[in-house]
Protein backbone atom coordinates (compact mmCIF):
# COMPACT_ATOMS: atom_id res chain seq x y z
CA UNK A 1 0.00 0.00 0.00
CA UNK A 2 2.75 2.67 0.81
CA UNK A 3 4.63 1.59 -2.57
CA UNK A 4 1.31 2.59 -4.24
CA UNK A 5 0.75 5.82 -2.51
CA UNK A 6 4.69 6.29 -3.25
CA UNK A 7 4.01 6.14 -6.96
CA UNK A 8 1.10 8.21 -6.86
CA UNK A 9 2.95 10.97 -5.32
CA UNK A 10 5.72 10.62 -7.78
CA UNK A 11 3.22 11.23 -10.53
CA UNK A 12 1.20 13.69 -9.33
CA UNK A 13 4.74 15.59 -8.62
CA UNK A 14 5.99 14.96 -11.99
CA UNK A 15 2.73 16.25 -13.79
CA UNK A 16 2.44 19.15 -11.45
CA UNK A 17 5.95 19.91 -12.72
CA UNK A 18 5.40 19.44 -15.89
CA UNK A 19 2.67 21.55 -16.50
CA UNK A 20 4.57 24.41 -14.69
CA UNK A 21 7.30 24.18 -16.53
CA UNK A 22 4.92 24.35 -20.01
CA UNK A 23 3.16 27.41 -18.30
CA UNK A 24 6.60 28.85 -18.14
CA UNK A 25 7.74 29.03 -21.37
CA UNK A 26 4.71 29.61 -23.06
CA UNK A 27 3.01 32.27 -20.82
CA UNK A 28 4.89 32.49 -17.45
CA UNK A 29 7.62 35.47 -18.13
CA UNK A 30 6.23 37.27 -21.20
CA UNK A 31 4.80 40.58 -20.97
CA UNK A 32 3.14 43.07 -23.29
CA UNK A 33 4.69 46.12 -24.26
CA UNK A 34 3.62 49.46 -24.41
CA UNK A 35 3.45 50.84 -27.36
CA UNK A 36 5.75 54.52 -27.53
CA UNK A 37 4.59 55.90 -30.40
CA UNK A 38 7.12 56.93 -32.82
CA UNK A 39 9.87 54.56 -31.42
CA UNK A 40 8.33 50.79 -31.73
CA UNK A 41 9.64 50.66 -35.34
CA UNK A 42 12.95 52.07 -36.24
CA UNK A 43 15.41 50.91 -39.54
CA UNK A 44 18.74 51.56 -39.78
CA UNK A 45 19.61 53.94 -42.44
CA UNK A 46 22.16 52.73 -45.02
CA UNK A 47 24.18 56.31 -45.07
CA UNK A 48 24.22 57.59 -41.72
CA UNK A 49 23.71 54.25 -39.84
CA UNK A 50 21.39 55.75 -38.00
CA UNK A 51 18.10 54.23 -36.47
CA UNK A 52 15.14 56.24 -37.51
CA UNK A 53 11.37 55.93 -37.01
CA UNK A 54 9.21 54.89 -39.94
CA UNK A 55 5.19 55.36 -39.82
CA UNK A 56 3.28 52.51 -38.81
CA UNK A 57 0.33 52.19 -36.67
CA UNK A 58 -1.86 48.93 -35.21
CA UNK A 59 1.47 48.06 -33.19
CA UNK A 60 1.55 44.87 -30.50
CA UNK A 61 4.64 43.66 -29.03
CA UNK A 62 5.49 41.08 -26.41
CA UNK A 63 8.64 40.47 -24.76
CA UNK A 64 10.60 38.34 -21.34
CA UNK A 65 13.05 39.75 -19.78
CA UNK A 66 14.16 36.36 -19.04
CA UNK A 67 15.77 35.86 -22.85
CA UNK A 68 17.10 39.31 -24.88
CA UNK A 69 15.36 37.13 -28.17
CA UNK A 70 12.05 36.38 -27.11
CA UNK A 71 11.03 39.80 -28.29
CA UNK A 72 7.88 39.88 -31.21
CA UNK A 73 6.01 42.40 -32.58
CA UNK A 74 3.75 43.45 -35.23
CA UNK A 75 2.65 46.27 -37.07
CA UNK A 76 1.03 47.80 -40.36
CA UNK A 77 2.53 50.51 -42.37
CA UNK A 78 1.57 52.59 -45.70
CA UNK A 79 5.43 51.78 -47.08
CA UNK A 80 6.61 49.33 -49.39
CA UNK A 81 9.37 46.84 -49.08
CA UNK A 82 10.86 48.84 -51.95
CA UNK A 83 10.12 52.29 -50.86
CA UNK A 84 11.80 50.89 -47.83
CA UNK A 85 14.81 49.09 -49.32
CA UNK A 86 16.36 52.24 -51.20
CA UNK A 87 16.99 53.56 -47.75
CA UNK A 88 17.38 51.22 -45.13
CA UNK A 89 20.06 48.13 -44.18
CA UNK A 90 18.92 45.07 -45.23
CA UNK A 91 18.92 41.74 -42.85
CA UNK A 92 20.68 38.96 -44.83
CA UNK A 93 19.60 36.29 -44.49
CA UNK A 94 16.75 36.94 -41.84
CA UNK A 95 14.92 34.09 -40.35
CA UNK A 96 11.90 34.84 -38.15
CA UNK A 97 11.81 32.96 -34.53
CA UNK A 98 8.58 31.23 -33.53
CA UNK A 99 6.46 33.13 -31.12
CA UNK A 100 3.73 31.79 -28.38
CA UNK A 101 0.94 30.68 -30.38
CA UNK A 102 -1.31 32.89 -28.25
CA UNK A 103 0.34 35.72 -30.39
CA UNK A 104 -1.73 35.33 -32.66
CA UNK A 105 -0.25 38.49 -35.02
CA UNK A 106 3.10 36.93 -35.54
CA UNK A 107 3.52 33.81 -37.76
CA UNK A 108 6.76 32.48 -38.33
CA UNK A 109 6.35 30.15 -40.63
CA UNK A 110 4.18 32.57 -43.22
CA UNK A 111 6.56 34.92 -42.59
CA UNK A 112 9.48 32.81 -43.05
CA UNK A 113 7.88 31.81 -46.60
CA UNK A 114 6.93 35.23 -47.53
CA UNK A 115 11.00 36.27 -47.11
CA UNK A 116 11.93 33.11 -48.90
CA UNK A 117 9.42 34.30 -52.30
CA UNK A 118 10.09 37.90 -52.07
CA UNK A 119 6.64 38.69 -50.72
CA UNK A 120 8.34 40.40 -47.39
CA UNK A 121 11.80 41.94 -47.19
CA UNK A 122 13.61 42.07 -43.66
CA UNK A 123 16.13 45.03 -42.71
CA UNK A 124 18.21 45.78 -39.66
CA UNK A 125 16.35 47.86 -37.18
CA UNK A 126 18.54 48.13 -34.46
CA UNK A 127 22.64 46.80 -33.81
CA UNK A 128 23.03 45.49 -30.65
CA UNK A 129 19.62 46.86 -29.27
CA UNK A 130 21.25 44.17 -26.21
CA UNK A 131 24.16 43.33 -26.40
CA UNK A 132 25.24 40.37 -28.87
CA UNK A 133 21.47 41.12 -30.11
CA UNK A 134 19.84 43.27 -33.17
CA UNK A 135 16.62 43.73 -34.10
CA UNK A 136 15.00 42.85 -37.32
CA UNK A 137 12.27 44.23 -39.22
CA UNK A 138 10.57 42.72 -42.39
CA UNK A 139 7.38 44.54 -44.37
CA UNK A 140 5.45 42.36 -46.56
CA UNK A 141 4.21 43.93 -49.70
CA UNK A 142 0.44 44.17 -48.34
CA UNK A 143 1.91 46.38 -45.59
CA UNK A 144 1.79 44.26 -42.50
CA UNK A 145 5.05 44.23 -40.26
CA UNK A 146 7.15 42.07 -37.98
CA UNK A 147 10.20 42.31 -35.39
CA UNK A 148 11.97 40.17 -33.55
CA UNK A 149 15.37 39.68 -32.12
CA UNK A 150 18.02 37.95 -33.09
CA UNK A 151 22.02 36.98 -32.04
CA UNK A 152 24.20 38.61 -34.24
CA UNK A 153 28.18 37.51 -34.37
CA UNK A 154 28.91 39.12 -30.95
CA UNK A 155 26.15 37.85 -29.11
CA UNK A 156 26.59 33.97 -30.90
CA UNK A 157 30.32 34.04 -29.22
CA UNK A 158 29.14 35.40 -26.28
CA UNK A 159 26.47 33.18 -25.21
CA UNK A 160 28.36 30.04 -26.26
CA UNK A 161 31.46 30.90 -24.61
CA UNK A 162 34.11 30.89 -27.39
CA UNK A 163 36.66 34.18 -27.49
CA UNK A 164 34.61 37.26 -28.22
CA UNK A 165 37.91 39.10 -29.68
CA UNK A 166 38.38 42.37 -30.51
CA UNK A 167 35.66 43.24 -33.24
CA UNK A 168 32.81 43.32 -31.17
CA UNK A 169 32.25 46.19 -28.54
CA UNK A 170 32.96 45.63 -24.71
CA UNK A 171 30.30 43.75 -22.81
CA UNK A 172 28.52 46.21 -20.60
CA UNK A 173 28.74 45.98 -16.83
CA UNK A 174 25.82 44.96 -15.26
Amino acid sequence: MTGKMLAILIVVCAVAAGVGMYYLQVYGYYYTVTPTPGRDVVLTEKDSGQAVPIAYDAFQAIDADSSPIRYRACFETDLSPEQLAGRFVPAEDAEPLTAPAWFDCYDAEALGKALESGAARAFIGVKNIHYGVDRVVAVTQDGHGFAWHVLNNCGEKAYDGTVVGEECPPRPEN
